[in-house]
């Protein structure tokens, strides 16, 4: 990927997360990147090109965070923690990799988007699965109703402290979780 590429990407990625798709044009990001028009449309046909790379780098870097801080889980209850532990980390300010702190820029980028068969909707779609495999991936013992409940409260949980700015929300889920009881179970 070319260097100017690369930068117009991360510029939008980063104006994109702060303020939004719609409220955020093509002009700002080129004063912010500091590139002409024409170097941005060398590298993208559109704004929704642009968009979507910045969803695809978004992505490969929220997955490797997770798959980072999920490494090395030997129970599925290590799991659970593993992940909601992260993701006090992100709302805490602590995952700089990430940013600060925005809610989820795929549900944020997809309420902008009416169309859910669009491109941007079926992208964002895409990375709630990949992020579901990756869990279930760190999942030593199979357990499909546990993976929903790990998945249902995860994205609660990035909604409700983004919302409620309360980013205490990830070890209410754990304690929930653990309500739940047989987290080794496997699969019938």
């Amino acid at each position: 990927m070319s260097d100017k590429r690369q930068h117009l990407v991360d510029t939008a990625l980063k104006l994109f997360y702060e303020k939004g798709i719609h409220s955020i044009g093509i002009n700002e990001i080129l004063k912010v990147a500091g590139v002409a028009k024409k170097t941005l449309y060398t590298h993208f046909e559109s704004k929704e090109a642009l968009l979507l790379a910045a969803l695809k780098q978004r992505d490969e870097i929220f997955v490797q965070w997770l798959d980072n801080r999920l490494a090395g889980a030997e129970t599925n209850q290590q799991t659970v923690e593993k992940v909601f532990n992260a993701l006090e980390e992100w709302f805490s300010g602590a995952a700089p990799e990430l940013g600060d702190f925005r809610g989820c820029f795929f549900v944020n980028t997809s309420a902008e988007f009416s169309d859910p068969n669009s491109d941007i909707s079926l992208y964002c779609q895409a990375h709630k699965q990949r992020v579901r495999e990756l869990i279930k991936t760190h999942m030593p013992f199979s357990n499909t109703p546990l993976l929903d409940a790990i998945c249902l409260l995860k994205e609660g949980a990035i909604n409700t402290a983004y919302v409620e700015h309360d980013p205490s929300t990830p070890r209410k889920c754990i304690k929930l979780l653990n309500t739940l009881g047989n987290l080794e179970g496997a699969d019938s």
